[in-house]
């Protein structure tokens, strides 16, 4: 079983999504925080089930629509972990700490 770690970044873009929501005076952010937080528990089994992208790192797709998320993560299978590199929404065109 891997385990998962957040990198900093990531408590960055959660910030980010939190003044988000607060600015759509959105309903239940607290929930829907936890739910992207714990969609990342179904990489602890399945840690390539995220669709791969560049650079041997992968997308997880959470949730859809306007409460659509994606997290970026890569799987380091020597330490049996995975890092969560970032997290954006999923209408949004690329993270926040792209280059």
């Amino acid at each position: 079983m891997a385990r998962v770690e957040f990198l900093p970044g990531v408590y960055e873009d959660l910030q980010r999504v939190i003044r988000h929501l607060e600015q759509l005076e959105a309903e239940h952010i607290q929930d829907r925080l936890g739910a992207i937080v714990s969609a990342a528990d179904v990489l602890t089994h399945n840690p390539l089930i995220g669709r791969p992208t560049r650079d041997d790192l992968r997308e997880l797709v959470i949730g859809q629509g306007a409460r659509g998320y994606v997290a970026l993560y890569r799987h380091v299978d020597a330490l049996d972990a995975v890092f969560v590199l970032a997290i954006r929404a999923q209408r949004e065109a690329g993270y926040a700490r792209d280059e």
